[in-house]
């Protein structure tokens, strides 16, 4: 069977999808992508057994025929043809070659019948949010997931949905992240459900910053997300995640307020001399001025301070250095808000000007 099509209509699905296909499988076949070709439409799936990712282009073809392609070879020859050259897939049992201007290349297929397909059970709740607030919300807290805990339930990030509200929680233990926005999404009872690490990532970047729709349903056991010609399907974490609300500090009695460039830079300075292992830094706050420390083993020191707008009782505080980088990052106000009490209690980072997101650190001894 032939398809034809041109490099440009076939590049972006496939690198939608590549993302998902891992470099080293447990299956043969999930190194391919399935490929539907029918009706002047190509339907291109990849899944690793956790998430699974489809997508579509336009083509032409002369009948209807399933088969599975290699799926970085097939994206790299797709990436190194001229833009705009026509390709030419001619499909047996066997072999695929591709035809494009004077380059040939010969493929080899494994049956599309025993590529796997991960199947939600029936959706339990269905919603639609902008593309741009779900991308937004992922932005602001992916950074706080876990990365390969033996809790697996903080390998992801939590998605709670209830009363109007929309909000994505992470954290690793040390740290926790909270974005919130509201939206028009009429369920009373609380939704929650954790997303892998895997499927969290690959959505930040599936997804626009634009106010096109995408809708969601969620299953007992799934969570699938549709954009236009595409859609996104991931298994859930079962597990319960940590009651994130004991974690922010409710009242805490000492704020500072920096400036976040001039935090950030000085931040980065002082962490050259920390030690590399648990990336310490020591606040030292006083009336309207934040002197910060760093030492590692080899004896070196680093010394920085910057004006801060503080009044109240000297505190000396650490932190792990990467942690508050990694806040400063996703905070876009030129000022930040720190919330304090005392040298044994998180800390709590705000931007000025909004509260739709909250940033809890532990301190550090050192």
């Amino acid at each position: 069977m032939k398809i034809v099509t041109t490099r440009d209509n076939l590049l972006k699905p496939l690198q939608q999808v590549g993302g998902v296909v891992e470099r080293r499988q447990t299956l043969p076949i999930l190194a391919n992508v399935l490929i539907n070709a029918a009706n002047g439409k190509i339907n291109i799936t990849a899944t690793d057994l956790e998430v699974e990712m489809k997508t579509s282009a336009a083509i032409e073809c002369d009948g209807e025929i399933d088969f599975t392609l290699p799926a970085r070879k097939l994206l790299d020859i797709c990436k190194s043809l001229p833009e705009d050259a026509n390709i030419e897939f001619n499909v047996d049992n066997e072999r695929t070659v591709i035809r494009s201007g004077r380059s040939r290349f010969t493929l080899g297929v494994l049956p599309a019948n025993d590529y796997p397909s991960i199947e939600p059970s029936a959706s339990s709740h269905r919603f639609t949010v902008t593309q741009k607030l779900l991308k937004r919300l992922i932005e602001k807290t992916q950074f706080a997931m876990a990365l390969q805990d033996v809790r697996y339930y903080l390998n992801g990030l939590l998605l709670e949905i209830g009363n109007g509200m929309i909000r994505a929680v992470a954290t690793d233990g040390h740290r926790l992240a909270l974005s919130e926005a509201e939206c028009a999404i009429d369920q009373e009872s609380g939704i929650q459900v954790i997303l892998p690490r895997k499927a969290v990532l690959e959505l930040a970047r599936l997804l626009a910053d634009t106010e096109d729709q995408i809708d969601i349903d969620v299953s007992s056991n799934h969570i699938r997300f549709s954009l236009g010609e595409t859609s996104f399907t991931s298994k859930l974490i079962d597990g319960k995640f940590p009651d994130y609300q004991r974690v922010i500090p409710a009242n805490p009695d000492k704020e500072v307020l920096a400036n976040r460039d001039i935090l950030k830079q000085a931040l980065t300075r002082t962490s050259i001399l920390s030690n590399e292992k648990y990336r310490g830094i020591r606040f030292q706050i006083s009336s309207g001025l934040l002197q910060l420390l760093a030492h590692n083993p080899e004896q070196e020191e680093a010394e920085d301070e910057m004006e801060i707008d503080y009044q109240g009782d000297e505190l000396v505080i650490g932190f792990n250095v990467g942690y508050l980088i990694e806040v400063l990052n996703v905070i876009e106000s030129e000022n930040v808000r720190m919330s304090l009490s005392d040298s044994n209690s998180s800390c709590l980072i705000q931007n000025v000007a909004s509260d739709e997101s909250r940033y809890v650190i532990m301190p550090m001894r050192l």
